[in-house]
């Protein structure tokens, strides 16, 4: 058995890195620091972290750590082997100290079977934490893991091996017309594209086939064709289809209790969160890079029967490679009434932060869409609107939202009595947040589903201040 416990700072010890996710996600004192650990038990220093999703990696908890078999013991290296039992963590101890500032997941590689061709070593390293708490770097910063992963081809070679029969549009957007279809006995979603998208076209495949890309919050990609015939080309997206369509189309038609608000706001930012991160690895198999979406709204957000949301549309999306600058300059792109202050005042350069930031803004107006929509609180819930509908009607021009966002630097309204609900008043908050002026200080999406999450114990973590037992 293996007990995770805190220090008591009695005597000299071994030192470690001690780190507490929880306690840094709501802005606690000395949620990470060195700390020394008492010489009265036998300690070494340990790291935990939540790999449930396979893809996305969150620390849970570093510290001191007693265990009763002497696992640890000479152990100069914090190195994982295995989930523990019947849990979706991953430990690591070692006895040196501040071993645990780095660590690592060396999986016992599976042997080989009579069909493999090629060898993998299934070897992935999290130095420092990396893929938990990594500062985001500028696009012509170099990342030293890699720097070799092949450029998608402008026309990529597609085979036809599909019949499908469209049976109704579904919706319509500026990159085309979204159809329910039919995969033989199968439901699909097609988005059908003119000559003149086919870099969007291009652009959705690239970002789709990126490596660790599939997830359960982003939209599953199916298949890419082109048709021909001696009228027209068109250029089509295969992916999953979700009969609520999108979160705009359903809002308008429903509200939402405080518990379905959680769900569909943590799987949202969850697949946000993924599509920002970057995963860093010497497997190119294994390395996902930095995407910021660039037209983030609620009518780019489906959702799933279960209401769980996923992420779509990614044709004016950017994705940041290694050693790879963001390109020259970016003009006023996205839709209008979702733009970041700092898109509406001109700005052109921008590193990766600062992308994956107008996301966020995105991201608080999409929330506060949701909260508008919410039955659990004591007031009365308004028709649907779309963000800045209020102020500046439903087709605003881009003057119009310049001098509501930057000029006169307003927000939708927040009701005084969502604040009255204890989950509904954290959301405000984090919208605020989210939509601040200064781009600088709005929190990332990792942190937005972090709190959510908190608030209504969707998802395990553990209590700081209870001991607690797993089975090694």
């Amino acid at each position: 058995m293996l007990l995770l416990n805190e220090p008591n700072m009695l005597s000299s010890g071994t030192t470690c890195h001690h780190y507490n996710r929880t306690a840094c996600s709501l802005g606690l004192d000395d949620c990470e620091k060195i700390v020394e650990c008492s010489t009265k038990n036998i300690h070494h220093c340990y790291v935990l972290w939540n790999n449930a999703t396979n893809a996305t990696t969150f620390v849970e908890y570093k510290g001191c750590f007693i265990a009763s078999d002497l696992a640890c013991k000479n152990q100069n290296e914090c190195v994982g082997k295995g989930a523990l039992k019947n849990q979706s963590f991953l430990y690591c101890c070692c006895d040196k100290d501040l071993c645990n500032n780095n660590f690592y997941w060396r999986p016992t590689p599976k042997p080989p079977t009579s069909n493999v061709t090629r060898n993998l070593s299934g070897h992935i390293d999290f130095a420092n934490g990396a893929a938990e708490k990594k500062k985001i770097s500028y696009c012509n910063q170099k990342i030293p893991t890699l720097d070799t992963r092949p450029q998608s081809p402008s026309t990529p070679v597609i085979e036809k091996t599909r019949s499908i029969n469209l049976i109704e549009i579904k919706a319509r957007g500026k990159f085309g017309a979204v159809w329910k279809a039919s995969d033989r006995n199968e439901l699909v979603a097609v988005k059908v594209m003119t000559a003149q998208e086919k870099q969007s076209w291009s652009t959705e495949q690239e970002i789709y086939k990126l490596s660790l890309m599939d997830h359960e919050n982003i939209l599953h990609f199916i298949a890419a064709e082109k048709h021909s015939d001696s009228i027209r080309t068109e250029f089509w997206l295969i992916t999953a289809f979700h009969q609520l369509g999108s979160l705009h189309d359903f809002l308008k038609h429903n509200t939402v209790s405080w518990e379905q608000l959680s769900h569909i706001a943590c799987t949202m930012s969850r697949g946000l969160a993924h599509l920002h991160e970057e995963i860093p690895s010497d497997n190119i198999d294994y390395y996902k890079p930095a995407v910021a979406h660039r037209d983030f709204k609620s009518s780019n957000v489906l959702l799933k029967d279960d209401l769980s949301a996923c992420i779509a549309d990614f044709g004016l999306a950017l994705i940041f490679k290694p050693s790879r600058s963001c390109g020259d300059t970016h003009g006023q792109v996205g839709t209008r009434r979702y733009m970041a202050p700092e898109i509406l005042e001109g700005a052109i350069n921008f590193s990766r932060d600062s992308f994956l930031r107008i996301d966020m803004y995105a991201c608080g107006l999409v929330l506060w869409e949701l909260l508008s929509r919410c039955s659990s609180h004591q007031g009365s819930v308004s028709d649907y609107k779309l963000p800045f509908e209020k102020e500046v009607g439903q087709h605003p021009t881009l003057e119009d939202v310049q001098e509501v966002v930057v000029h006169k630097k307003m927000r939708p309204v927040i009701e005084k009595s969502w604040r009255e609900h204890s989950g509904l008043s954290v959301l405000c908050n984090t919208i605020e947040e989210l939509w601040d002026h200064d781009a600088e200080a709005r929190v990332s999406a990792c942190c937005v589903m972090e709190r959510i999450s908190f608030q209504c114990q969707s998802i395990p973590f553990l209590s700081p201040s209870t001991p607690l037992m797993y089975e090694a």
